[in-house]
């Protein structure tokens, strides 16, 4: 995940007292509900950064028919909201004027969800549901109906000039992620407004519940995942419910996330923002006093996570008809595991690995990167070998023979006649006795060999047997 903190400058006010800071980030997106329409201003351009622009032009949605080149994330607002019934939901997006009381704004839109993430929506792997991004003859945008003409939303398909896309329907409790954008090369540095109301049934039936206004008590937003070396994430205690009656503000840290408050970190009326910089992981809390005599108070947990550390692989069974290991990495985050260029698993475990060098590659599945091929070592043999001199084996051996303690090899036939001692250095048995080719049939060996297990060498004995193919 590469979000990139922009540099805006956006104040939202609310229909009612509360006011909302800058969030242009997808991790700090403004939590909000259907109670009141949503005044928005914004101020300043942006950068190409909280997605994958291969990601969004495959997508046919963000940039999508006759806007091919448009630009993503230039005067931008990221909001969050949770459904609160069964229903249907809607949105218009109104521009406004500006200086001068012209309209020179073109607002697009994306919605996420349900339950997508902003690491998904970084790595392209959560796609947007709804969006417009398509040139605009009227002064509204959303999903449902335009107020203005009466244009009922179409499914988003490529080439289509509808600025409207059709209803949501959701259930009670998902969360959806959502992008207003303004299309128009704005960079003057005028602000641009806009109004966000929410429609549809859900709304008309009980705008107060249609949406969990519950959902804006975790105004510093919700938990963020972060990649190391991401910019600075900033949290602010200007979009609580406290709105200008803030008098007072404390920051305060628990980085093990274990119930311990860590550090204070900063305290005063002053701190209506505090700043989490890479890599510091950990709960985040913020304690509102306000002119009213009152106490708001929120936490936020922040992870960061980088490129994944193997920390061992455990062999759980070797020399064996199914050689068995385990996968172990530093941290403890979200994973998945391939070996030998096979596809990828969740499961750390592998069974039937072959005997012998193999590779894993362990990627973290949040986007922050993926490991350079790590050899590693299965002590195990063959089933078969086949020594007619075409290069493809025609030699048998223990593979891996070389870290184990003092081990040798005995070869036997099907009657217990040794044919063949074998070390650490033997290259390994061509199929021979005193220089005859020895025939097609299962032949038997004995492996011994100390191994340190704990701290403490340990005499072992394999028996087994194999085939020689003609």
């Amino acid at each position: 995940m590469r979000l990139l903190i922009l540099s805006l400058s956006i104040i939202f006010f609310f229909t009612t007292v509360a006011s909302a800071q800058n969030a242009p980030d997808c991790r700090t997106a403004i939590p909000v509900c259907a109670d009141a329409p949503i005044v928005g201003i914004a101020d300043g351009g942006g950068d190409i950064d909280d997605f994958d622009p291969d990601v969004i032009r495959q997508s046919g949605c963000l940039e999508k028919g006759s806007v091919s080149s448009a630009n993503i994330e230039n005067n931008t607002s990221w909001f969050v909201f949770r459904a609160g019934t069964d229903g249907q939901i809607g949105f218009d997006i109104e521009a406004l004027p500006s200086t001068g009381m012209t309209i020179t704004a073109e607002w697009d839109f994306a919605l996420y969800g349900p339950d997508s993430d902003c690491a998904g929506i970084s790595n392209g792997t959560a796609q947007p549901i709804r969006c417009n991004y398509e040139v605009n003859t009227t002064r509204f945008t959303g999903i449902g109906v335009n107020p203005e003409n009466g244009q009922a939303g179409a499914p988003p398909l490529v080439g289509s000039q509808n600025t409207y896309d059709e209803w949501l329907d959701v259930q009670a409790g998902e969360i959806y992620y959502l992008l207003i954008n303004n299309f128009n090369t704005n960079f003057d540095g005028d602000p641009e407004s806009y109004i966000l109301t929410f429609t549809g049934t859900s709304v008309d039936a009980d705008q107060d519940t249609a949406l969990d206004c519950t959902l804006r008590d975790e105004f510093l937003g919700l938990d963020i995942i972060a990649c190391e070396g991401d910019p600075d994430i900033v949290l602010s205690a200007l979009n609580s419910p406290a709105g200008p009656d803030i008098a007072n503000v404390t920051w305060s840290v628990d980085y093990e996330d274990d119930g311990v408050v860590d550090q204070i970190l900063a305290s005063g009326a002053a701190e209506t923002t505090y700043t989490v910089t890479s890599p510091n992981s950990g709960r985040y809390f913020v304690s509102i006093e306000t002119t009213l005599a009152t106490v708001i108070t929120d936490d936020i947990l922040i992870t960061f996570y980088g490129i994944p550390v193997l920390d061992r692989i455990d062999v759980l069974e070797d020399l064996s008809d199914r050689n068995i290991i385990e996968v172990f990495v530093q941290g403890t985050g979200s994973y998945e595991y391939s070996i030998n260029n096979g596809p990828f698993q969740d499961s750390p475990i592998f069974v039937d690995v072959p005997p012998g060098e193999n590779t894993l590659v362990i990627n973290d599945k949040n986007g922050c990167g993926t490991t350079e091929p790590i050899p590693f070592l299965v002590v195990g043999y063959p089933k078969f070998f086949t020594p007619n001199g075409d290069g493809i084996h025609d030699d048998w051996n223990v593979l891996g023979i070389e870290t184990l303690t003092n081990p040798v090899v005995f070869i036997f036939d099907r009657y217990g006649k040794l044919l063949k001692q074998l070390d650490e250095v033997t290259l390994g048995w061509d199929g021979t006795f005193n220089g005859r080719p020895m025939p097609s049939s299962d032949y038997w060996f004995r492996l011994e060999y100390s191994r340190d297990e704990e701290g403490v060498v340990v005499a072992n004995t394999i028996r087994s047997h194999f085939s020689l193919k003609r």
